[in-house]
């Protein structure tokens, strides 16, 4: 029954009023505690003009927030996010010098720097009353949200109906893998899960089932293959391309562009999110035109980049700009006194982590998740179809304190939270919706590769070559995706060197194992690069992908000497004689074109679908000269990584390859039974079929096409080259089956998909955007 409307303007003035108290409570509080800062004159005042004094100045204070702050906050909205951040500060203490200098009695004054204080603290309580009041009341509630459906109804040019399909939000929890999620929402020690809200969930109203990556189990292959439903000749994190001379980095604004263009060429769409969708905190925009921290456009520039448009959502409200900002100091001493308490007790393994990386793990853990999670909410109050968002805060601390430390579990904790208030959220929204989880690629634990054996891969690539090593081994530091989100937040320029310009001079780059200057020297020095337990090495000085036997030719001793080494599982290389073969220790050698087996299969310990995987990556276009995966010990699950990183992925190997989806039983299973869900490619089929469930394909038809297509690939070092033209072809190459040995089994049953029917996808061009 509809409330009659004076109840409705009652309750409105009653909560600004409770605001309003609250404010002035607060101004007299701060004025009787900070001696900068005083409500009365200097001949002193009764209480009674005291708390007129108050009162003026809060009401002014509120309604200068309300009226001219968004509008400050969206003409700031293409500077950097710090200088935004910092400015909320600054902005919001001279609203309350210019509040104080109103009152017609002229009382009230405060120093700049305690009016920012003053300002903050004021904020922060007025926003947590007016939120408590307004989600206290379920029908104030409604209403706002009724007035958000409208707007966005005739913003779109719909006529307003009701009647909406249910929405689709994807939350990508990074590098999560789903041994790590099982552990997390089970009760141990009489203990509660660590991840209650999705523990509540898998008892009640979800299911999931593991995935299987592609070799390359990193952010950059995985999502690309998720939201455009192609990550062909993405052989690695990073790597080098001969034809243009670059190193293309996943997580570098350029790259993704170029990545995301060809990827969208390829597979003949714009991507998951076409229809009506946001695309959160993630590398590629997956076809969306509603973007928050997005890597692939960052590097634009002007009126029309909207990548940092989440921020003007999230810093709307000052009260946010105060909570991050305590929390970010909170996260920054966490991580202090983690990484020391760690050395105290000399745990291992363990890596360095100082320097800048506890301000890039708070960026990661609190700025990122923040904003990722206020956009998110903020696309669900607006009734969006499709939503998908990265959550990057496990994955950047599990690369430095390891996939089950006690830091990690923290991090799951405090995700489970904001999936909790998103899920809050979604039960007030203008129309149903749908969560869906999951994650890109799991973390396997072990050793660096230098930690457990005194050089890097660079140092074991030269002395394969005969070439001058180091006595001093160099540190290789983590090239997580927050890293280079932190970097695209500040507007800073991409880093030179081999990952920005392509030059692989002696200095050192925080991405690069080794490498020299390709412009040097007719013969140059090889080129080696990381992405987790995988390397990459490439010799730029010989056009083309270097054959078996002219590397042999070249540097005899080479190809073994990385084999035989301890810490290497397999070295995959390119026959003349025989394809693609991977040699093993002891002169293993499996050659995959043939499937001829000399000796062990180096493959075997890497379990089922390795050998497809190494396959598939074997015969792309970018696939460097030389890859080397590193050894793999399935008895506790460890590798070694070639970068600094004690939990790792990026290759074959333990838990990295087996991320997890987790979605409402309402949904069709993601797999026929008896089958594994293998690939990101296919993991896009899925989700885009889970879209067309609800209201009908939200991607176009792919188009009858040649099967070669038009591809950018524009140099990666200009920022211009995000907005290329595309102007090369690339054969869209032969794709080995993704069908997958058999399912693994799980005791529980909501664990894995339950027998269905086989299904079919039917899918029907959608002439424009909008529904």
């Amino acid at each position: 029954m509809q409330k009659p409307r004076w109840k409705t303007v009652g309750g409105t003035l009653l909560r600004v009023a409770a605001v309003w108290a609250v404010s002035t409570l607060t101004m007299l509080a701060l004025a009787g505690i900070l001696p900068d800062f005083r409500l009365k004159s200097g001949d002193g005042d009764s209480a009674t003009q005291i708390a007129v004094t108050a009162a003026s100045g809060a009401g002014a204070f509120g309604v200068l927030s309300a009226l001219v702050w968004p509008l400050l906050v969206r003409a700031l909205l293409l500077m950097p996010a710090w200088v935004l951040g910092l400015l909320v500060f600054v902005l919001n203490g001279s609203m309350l010098l210019i509040a104080l200098s109103v009152n017609p009695d002229g009382r009230g004054a405060a120093e700049p720097e305690t009016a920012v204080v003053v300002a903050a603290v004021m904020s922060a309580a007025s926003s947590a009353t007016s939120t408590f009041l307004t989600v206290r009341d379920d029908g104030a509630y409604r209403r706002r949200l009724a007035r958000l459906a409208v707007r966005r109804r005739r913003r779109l040019g719909e006529d307003g109906g009701s009647d909406e399909p249910p929405g689709t939000v994807f939350l990508q929890l990074d590098g999560v893998g789903h041994a790590v999620l099982r552990e997390a929402l089970r009760e141990r020690e009489n203990r509660p899960p660590v991840m209650p809200t999705v523990a509540g969930w898998l008892q009640s109203t979800h299911k999931v089932t593991p995935w299987r990556t592609d070799w390359s189990s990193q952010t950059g292959a995985s999502q690309l293959g998720i939201l455009h439903g192609s990550n062909e000749d993405v052989p690695a994190f990073r790597w080098y391309e001969k034809k243009t001379g670059e190193v293309m980095v996943s997580n570098r604004p350029t790259s993704a562009a170029v990545l995301q263009r060809r990827a969208a060429a390829r597979a003949r769409h714009d991507g998951l999110l076409t229809v009506d969708g946001a695309s959160r905190g993630n590398l590629f925009t997956g076809g969306a035109d509603q973007l928050a921290l997005v890597l692939s456009v960052a590097a634009r520039r002007g009126k029309h980049n909207r990548s940092r448009s989440g921020y003007f959502a999230y810093f709307a409200d000052p009260a946010n700009a105060t909570r991050t900002a305590v929390s970010f100091l909170a996260e920054v001493v966490r991580e202090i006194c983690q990484s020391t308490r760690a050395k105290l007790r000399r745990e291992t393994p363990r890596v360095k982590r100082g320097g800048l990386y506890p301000f890039i793990r708070a960026f990661a853990t609190v700025v990122e998740r923040d904003v990722v999670v206020t956009a998110v909410m903020g696309d669900i109050l607006s009734g969006r179809t499709a939503i998908y968002a990265d959550l990057v805060a496990y994955d950047e601390v599990a690369h430095h304190s390891g996939p089950r430390s006690r830091d990690a579990r923290q991090v799951l904790a405090r995700l489970d939270r904001s999936i909790a208030l998103i899920a809050k959220v979604a039960e007030h929204a203008p129309r149903d919706y749908r969560i869906v989880l999951l994650s890109d690629h799991g973390q396997s634990p072990g050793e660096t590769f230098a930690g457990a054996y005194g050089l890097r891969l660079e140092d074991l690539v030269r002395a394969g070559c005969g070439l001058p090593v180091s006595r001093r081994a160099g540190r290789t530091p983590s090239g997580a995706e927050a890293r280079e989100a932190g970097r695209a937040a500040l507007h800073r320029p991409e880093k030179p060197g081999v990952d920005g310009d392509g030059r692989c001079g002696g200095r050192e780059a925080p991405d690069v194992v080794g490498a020299t200057d390709v412009t040097d020297t007719a013969v140059s020095d090889p080129i080696v690069l990381a992405s987790g337990n995988l390397g990459l090495i490439s010799f730029p000085d010989v056009p083309g992908r270097m054959s078996r036997e002219q590397i042999d030719a070249r540097h005899p001793a080479l190809l073994r000497t990385l084999a035989d080494h301890p810490g290497v599982g397999f070295v995959l290389v390119r026959s003349e004689a025989h394809g693609a073969v991977v040699l093993g220790a002891e002169g293993a050698e499996h050659r995959l074109d043939t499937g001829e087996v000399f000796g062990t299969s180096p493959l075997t310990v890497f379990g089922p679908g390795a050998e497809s995987a190494v396959r598939r990556t074997a015969h792309f276009r970018n696939t460097p000269d030389i890859m080397v995966n590193s050894a793999y010990d399935p008895a506790r699950g460890t590798v070694h990584a070639f970068e600094e990183q004690i939990g790792s992925h990026g290759g074959l190997g333990g838990e990295q390859g087996h991320p997890f989806l987790l979605w409402p039983v309402e949904l069709t299973p993601p797999v026929a039974a008896g089958e594994e869900l293998v690939g990101a490619e296919r993991v896009h089929q899925v989700l885009r079929r889970w879209l067309e469930e609800a209201d009908g394909p939200q991607v176009p038809e792919e188009e009858a096409v040649p099967v070669e297509v038009a591809v950018a690939e524009a140099p990666a070092r200009e920022a211009s080259a995000a907005q290329a033209p595309a102007e090369a072809e690339v054969p869209a190459g032969p794709r080995p089956a993704t069908a997958s040995d058999a399912a693994r089994s799980v005791q529980d049953s909501r664990w894995d998909s339950t027998p269905a029917a086989p299904f079919t996808v039917v899918s029907r061009v959608v002439p424009n955007k909008t529904r």
